[in-house]
């Protein structure tokens, strides 16, 4: 008897086969499923082969078959590697941590991340890999933190991350930098002195501000209760601002903000007094004096 027909059933779907005549076997030209194999039961898509000849007798052959079943299975890779996007810290940010946590997202829509290979570098540090890195599965994912184990200098820093999924596409390595910066604005003030008397009402700030990490710096100066003004601060990091005083105690608070949020404040009391002394009496004893002799002059002031 001839063989009549033979098909392969491949992701539910029937293909009919023909006869290649220089070869003898049977053929067809198929179109992989659209996903990769990698999720399926054994990580293959199995293939179905049914062959009828004319009478109607029919041989079945699957992935499960002891002699024939492993060139029954179709393994299936994509072609699209997983996306990397850093949560934190953002590009161009300041961290006031020298031991920021890091946080990132890698995901892939098909054959899925593989968690083994998602791995993070610090500036030219090694990769660290593994459970050193925590991974929370989200859809499609993982999102992951990493907390340095040695505190990161002030300065800059570069972030690299790198992932694959299970079919060995590696996601373009996924790079930012930011800055650490624990320490706080210089601020120096040159006028006015701490705990000044003075008759005039006009007042002069003035001083220099710097960061070394994170400049420019931002100054502002608040006399009493009023509101906080911003100063200009000039390329030297100096700044100057005019202030016209209450009577009685006043106090100037200035504060310098750098890039990181950071602070540092000096605050100046500053006494305004415009009344004069009252010379309320004079008392010379005794009087009159013997030529030569000494006398007190005693006077009553207020003020």
């Amino acid at each position: 008897m001839s063989v009549k027909t033979v098909q392969a059933i491949i992701n539910g779907q029937t293909y009919t086969l023909t006869l290649n005549s220089s070869t003898g076997k049977y053929e067809a030209t198929v179109t992989a499923p659209s996903k990769s194999s990698y999720n399926q039961s054994g990580h293959y898509y199995g293939v179905t082969v049914k062959a009828t000849d004319e009478a109607g007798n029919t041989t079945t052959k699957d992935a499960t078959d002891s002699t024939l079943g492993s060139s029954l299975q179709l393994k299936v890779k994509e072609k699209v590697a997983p996306v990397i996007a850093i949560v934190s810290p953002t590009s161009g940010s300041y961290s006031t941590n020298n031991k920021p946590v890091i946080t990132w997202k890698v995901t892939d829509t098909d054959s899925c991340v593989n968690p083994s290979t998602i791995g993070i570098a610090l500036d030219s540090g090694t990769k660290v890999t593994g459970d050193a890195i925590t991974k929370t599965a989200i859809t499609g994912g993982y999102q992951c933190t990493y907390t340095p184990t040695t505190a990161l200098s002030d300065g800059s820093h570069t972030i690299k991350l790198d992932a694959s999924d299970y079919d060995g596409n590696a996601a373009a390595t996924s790079s930012t930098s930011f800055k650490v910066d624990t320490v706080p604005p210089v601020l120096t003030l040159s006028s006015p002195t701490d705990k000044l008397i003075t008759n005039q009402t006009a007042c002069t700030v003035k001083g220099t501000t710097n960061d070394a990490t994170s400049s420019p710096v931002t100054v502002t100066v608040k006399l009493n209760s009023g509101a906080a003004e911003a100063v200009t601060v000039g390329s030297d990091g100096s700044f100057s601002k005019a202030l016209t005083l209450a009577g009685g105690t006043n106090t100037i608070t200035v504060v310098a903000t750098d890039g990181a949020g950071k602070t540092t404040t000096i605050t100046r009391t500053v006494t305004l007094d415009t009344t004069a002394p009252v010379i309320k009496s004079v008392t010379l004893t005794p009087n009159p004096v013997d030529a030569g002799k000494t006398f007190i002059i005693s006077v009553e002031v207020t003020d």
